[in-house]
Order: structure tokens, then sequence, then C-alpha cells
């Protein structure tokens, strides 16, 4: 269903607005780059600090760019299940192929909170669902058990998995068994390691930069030519930790404003890279080969 590299794509930003000409041009680039999806509105997206009607904004036009080339997985979680379901439901109606849905943060639910929030979700709205589980950002963790629970209903369909612990791939699998679920890294160092555990795909950061290097790495390990895939993802490496040397997307917009597609900007409380992250990121894009 999904897989391969799929970027987070950044929102870009002129005057404190959001740049549609921009992001139409950034989505096009990934289309040609080899994306297999596209998603609007994750995290990387900035989705925490645009307006609802913002966000909303950007899905449709999402859509409307992709017109049907490739999947778009609309970001549509909140803290809020009821806020949820209003976004998951737009998704639906503009023509998004799905939803990913992070957990609930802030609020710090327990593990029959998560569960009756997802089925909330699910009971709501039918569209496919990708779970997102980021502990790291929303300082609760959708445990195996639980992701195992939600695989059974219809609308749930795979998990965005950033835990950075590469066995619950095999976790997942185990407690699952046949069912078709799909697994997505969602650290790009771990990419390569969560193919090889079994995963279909990455949400990645670093394909907003290099859309082509991050599809090819993922076309090669599913070829079965591993040393191919194994050479691409040493040139990446540094971008990958490069791009969280401040905070994220500041480093990828800087990034793209280098190869001159779209402007630095972003918005408070997130600020910008400072010198010299700005040195890190300028070296790590010399060594993935790129020409600023």
């Amino acid at each position: 269903m999904f897989h391969g590299s799929i970027p987070a794509l950044v929102t870009p930003f002129k005057n404190g607005a959001v740049d549609r000409d921009a992001f139409a041009a950034l989505v096009e680039r990934q289309i040609a780059g080899g994306s297999s999806a596209v998603v609007p509105v994750g995290t990387t997206g900035e989705t925490s600090t645009l307006t609802t009607e913002e966000h909303k904004d950007v899905v449709t036009l999402c859509v409307e760019v992709v017109a049907g080339r490739v999947p778009v997985i609309a970001g549509a979680g909140s803290n809020a299940t009821d806020e949820a379901i209003d976004l998951v439901q737009h998704a639906k109606t503009v023509g998004a192929d799905a939803a990913l849905v992070v957990c609930p943060y802030y609020n710090r639910p327990n593990q029959a909170g998560l569960e009756a929030h997802f089925r909330a979700i699910n009971d709501a709205v039918a569209l496919p669902v990708l779970l997102y589980n980021v502990p790291g950002r929303t300082i609760v963790d959708l445990l195996p058990e639980t992701v195992a629970r939600l695989a059974r209903l219809p609308n749930i369909v795979g998990i965005k998995d950033a835990s950075g612990d590469v066995a619950r791939v095999s976790q997942h699998a185990a407690l699952i068994g046949d069912a078709q679920f799909v697994q997505l890294s969602g650290e790009d160092p771990n990419a390569l390691g969560h193919l090889a555990m079994g995963g279909a795909g990455c949400i990645s950061v670093t394909a907003n930069v290099v859309p082509d290097m991050c599809a090819a790495m993922h076309a090669a390990f599913h070829a079965g030519d591993l040393a191919a895939a194994r050479a691409i993802e040493r040139k990446l490496v540094a971008l990958h930790k490069a791009l969280f040397c401040s905070p994220s997307p500041g480093p990828a917009k800087y990034a793209l404003s280098r190869l001159g597609l779209c402007q630095p900007d972003v918005r408070l409380p997130i600020t910008g890279p400072d010198a010299a992250a700005r040195e890190t990121i300028d070296a790590a894009m010399a060594l993935a080969g790129l020409r600023t």
C-alpha cells in the first residue's frame, strides 16, 4: 500500500504566510525525484504552528498538485480526539489517500486512552489511517501490544514508528501475524535497518533535500542490491544527522534555501539554525554531492 521513500514535506513560508507556489514546486520535485508518496502537514510541515485553516489549505493544495500521481498521506493529528477526527474527515473530503495521526501529545494518555483515541477515529471516518508513534515529542509510547489491537480495525493500516527501536518491526509483525500492516520508519538514520527488519519504507525528513537519492536507496534495497543501498546511505548519513542539529525543520528549510527552492523561514517558537549549525548542514550537503 505505502512503501519506499516518502517525504514529510516542509511547509514553506514567505512574509509570514504559506508560500503556495514554493510548496507546489517542492511537491513536483518530489514526484520527479521518485518519491512514492508525500506527507503534507506532519511534524516537519510545522503543523503545530499552522492555523486549522492553513492546515486544511495545505492538504487541499497538496492533493490538487499531486493529482493522483502518488498517494497523499495527510497529517491529521491532534491531542484532542474530536479535532483529529475533523482533520481526518477533511483529508477524506478533499481526496487524500490516507491520514497520518500522531499519538495525542501533552495530555499524556495511557494505553487505554491511546487505543480509545484511535478507535474513535477509525469508527468516525472511512479513510486509511497510519498511526504515528514519536515518544520523543509526545512523551507517550504506543506500545506494540496496543498497536496489534489497533491493527485489527478496518481503517488502521500501518504505523510510522519514530521510537528509535528497530526491534519494534519484528515485535509488531509477531503480534499482528499475517494481516497486512504497513510499517514505516520515522527516522532517516534507521531507515535501512528498518527495511532489513521487514519495514516497507520511511517517512523522511532528508527526502525534502535529496528526494532522488532517498528513493534510489529504497529502490536498491528492494531490488536486492544491498551494496548499492549501503553506498547511498553512506553519502546521506551526515545529512540525516545535520538536519536535526538544530530544531527541525529549520535545518531542512535552510538546506532547501541553499538550493534556491524556498525561503528558510520557520515559525516561532522554532528558530533557524545558527552559524555553526549552518556550517554543519553545508558540509553534510557537500558530502551528499549537492552543489549550493
